[in-house]
């Protein structure tokens, strides 16, 4: 029983009350940081995009195949 109304007492103080900011707003004198530029950019750079994924599509050319059965070392 004294779980159940410690339980409901921290259930309604959650309730009740509000979130905290993450972080607080600063003064930065006017200057944007570089998070607020791309957020309201909106430029999605396409090339890079792609640029990375060939990127990353390249790196699995690096893996090299075993005939390791998983009982012996590799060969190195």
């Amino acid at each position: 029983m004294r779980i159940r109304s410690t339980a409901a007492v921290f259930m309604a103080a959650a309730l009740a009350s509000t979130s905290a900011p993450a972080q607080a707003p600063r003064d930065t004198g006017g200057v944007r940081t570089e998070t607020q530029q791309r957020e309201d950019g909106g430029n999605s750079d396409l090339v890079w995009n792609l640029v990375g994924a060939l990127g990353l599509i390249g790196l699995a050319g690096l893996w090299r195949r075993s005939d390791n059965d998983g009982y012996t070392d590799d060969p190195i």
